[in-house]
């Protein structure tokens, strides 16, 4: 839960009512209650949009590859869509800075580059470390430019200064996660795109 000490909702007693017998409106102790109540569970609120610019090709068959992300998704001001969760240093990985339960959602662009059957595996790490019975495996049939989408989420909890990795792995190294220019009328097509909610104070 968010940090209520002190009252500091000031919930009024149960003998003021709600509504001025005057005015009609609603009175100052509850307006001030419901107003330090919308205070309080918003700053347990956390969020981030993110998505990268690279095209991701692993070097080596199965081998452990963290995505990356170069680009933060932004408000109608223009300012970074983000608050309390961060893209950190490398850029794999995304700190919270608040102990709560997280929902990681992500959509990654995966193609074929040669024909033939692939395996690729996707899975959540915290603070460098794998999360138990966690990956997905992904199969590619098909000839060379198939393509398919990977897209699920993880429900996580991480504590104040935690970070989350996005990992992957294949038996081939001849598949991609390309990051696609706009071409009219379509706009650009991020390799991966990460999106970060929090549930308030758990």
């Amino acid at each position: 839960m968010p940090n209520l000490v002190d009252n500091n909702t000031q919930l009024p007693a149960a003998r003021v009512k709600m509504n001025d017998d005057n005015t009609g409106f609603v009175n100052r102790p509850w307006y001030r209650w419901f107003f330090n109540t919308y205070q309080a569970l918003e700053a347990g609120r956390r969020y981030g949009s993110f998505y990268s610019t690279t095209t991701f090709t692993p070097a080596a068959t199965n081998t452990a590859y963290a995505f990356t992300f170069n680009n933060t998704f932004t408000r109608a001001d223009g300012s970074d869509l983000t608050y309390g969760v961060y893209i950190g240093t490398p850029t794999s990985r995304v700190y919270v800075d608040n102990t709560a339960t997280y929902n990681f959602q992500f959509s990654a662009q995966l193609h074929n580059t040669a024909g033939g059957t692939k395996r690729v595996y996707i899975w959540p790490r915290i603070n460098g470390v794998n999360v138990d019975d966690s990956a997905t495996e992904v199969t590619l049939t098909g000839g060379s430019n198939d393509a398919i989408v990977a897209a699920w989420n993880f429900v996580l909890n991480l504590q104040n200064g935690d970070y989350f990795e996005l990992i992957y792995s294949s038996n081939s190294t001849n598949i991609s996660f390309p990051y696609v220019a706009a071409s009219s009328p379509v706009p650009a097509i991020p390799s991966v795109i990460l999106t970060v909610t929090s549930s308030v104070g758990v």
